[in-house]
């Protein structure tokens, strides 16, 4: 992830207002890049697209921060932010011609992989396989940590919505035999029972 210096502390400074100021923005990328790649990783599938919408999710953030309110909650802020980039690669990976030509070759897989990133491999295959809106709400609630009021408001729904789209979401992803693809290999058949827990490790 690209490193960022150069920017001092916002401080309000208002009359009336209590000294308030916002971390150097390279804290602020430190604190919280490794939770917006998460989420532009399980709302976009891709990684390299998630990786363009995380780098244009700071490169905006960055720009905006010296305007941010002190006391403004940075995570929501981030997220917005992210969720507005990743509708962009959405709207343009739709706009885009599908390839020609020849297909290329899916490499095969490393036999010595472990469970744990098949699990993983498994996991977001389920995810990107998700209704958009339950993917999005399953992300925002599981890996930001958003109230459903917040992820409402992203995704132009009310709170009882969004609490819906994330409990079929997760439903439906501890559903998903995680192993199933994996019992011809000699590996015991288990269904994954820690969701969440994988979601954000």
């Amino acid at each position: 992830m690209q490193r960022w210096s150069g920017m001092d502390s916002v401080i309000d400074e208002r009359p009336g207002r209590a000294a308030v100021s916002l971390p150097p923005f390279e804290v602020v990328v430190d604190d919280y890049g490794t939770m917006v790649m998460r989420v532009c990783r399980a709302v976009l599938g891709s990684d390299d697209a998630a990786e363009d919408a995380w780098s244009e999710t700071f490169i905006s953030a960055l720009r905006a921060y010296p305007d941010l309110r002190p006391d403004s909650d940075v995570r929501a802020w981030l997220v917005t932010i992210a969720h507005r980039k990743a509708i962009d690669q959405i709207r343009v990976r739709n706009r885009a011609p599908l390839p020609s030509g020849d297909r290329l070759d899916v490499p095969a897989v490393d036999e010595a992989i472990t469970d744990q990133a098949v699990i993983d491999t498994d996991l977001r295959t389920a995810l990107n396989r998700l209704p958009t809106k339950q993917r999005h709400a399953v992300a925002y609630r599981y890996l930001a940590d958003l109230s459903y009021a917040e992820i409402g408001r992203l995704l132009d729904c009310s709170e009882a919505a969004a609490r819906r789209s994330a409990a079929d979401g997760i439903a439906a992803l501890r559903s998903v035999d995680l192993h199933a693809s994996r019992s011809t290999t000699g590996h015991s058949t288990t269904r994954h029972s820690t969701t969440r827990g994988t979601l954000t490790s």
